[in-house]
């Protein structure tokens, strides 16, 4: 099902009063936020469910013994999941980079670690360096401001990658 510009509003803004409310509810934890990277007006669909099946797994394995509270929520705009993890946020966004670098699929998580502010962690913050781009060696940023590749490049390149991971 397609969405709508103000519906993936509106979701990004519900999704922030999420994190706000968690954090407010949790001070003592770290929040880590789960989205699936899905281009288009399609954000659920088979693929977007087998790669949230994945990040949830991959999250919940690395983060083991550290989770105090796990949400999750299956949207017409997107999965999103919920991780409540007494790490601190520098751990955590460590550890949420690792699985976004490393995992088969992890190019197409999004895991945001979200400060007591409600504002995310940013790589850099961190130390570590900026996403690349799924097709091309550019930084995931500058392809994106610049249409550098077309919609239909990036969702064959993300079948592919499906495809060969669940094989």
């Amino acid at each position: 099902m397609e969405i709508t510009l103000d519906q993936l509003l509106v979701s990004r803004e519900n999704r922030h009063a999420k994190q706000l409310a968690l954090l407010s509810d949790h001070p003592a934890l770290t929040l880590v936020c789960l989205t699936v990277i899905m281009p288009g007006s399609v954000k659920r669909n088979s693929h977007s469910l087998i790669v949230a099946n994945a990040a949830i797994t991959a999250v919940l394995e690395r983060f083991i013994g550290t989770l105090s509270l796990v949400t999750a929520r299956d949207l017409v705009t997107g999965y999103e999941g919920y991780f409540m993890t007494t790490l601190s946020p520098r751990d955590a966004k460590l550890l949420a980079c690792e699985i976004e670098d490393t995992h088969p699929l992890g190019r197409l998580f999004d895991l945001d670690v979200i400060a007591a502010d409600g504002t995310p962690l940013s790589r850099h913050e961190v130390g570590q360096p900026a996403r690349r781009c799924l097709l091309c060696d550019h930084e995931a940023r500058y392809c994106m401001r610049n249409h550098t590749h077309t919609q239909e490049e990036l969702q064959r390149h993300i079948s592919e990658m499906i495809d060969q991971y669940v094989q």
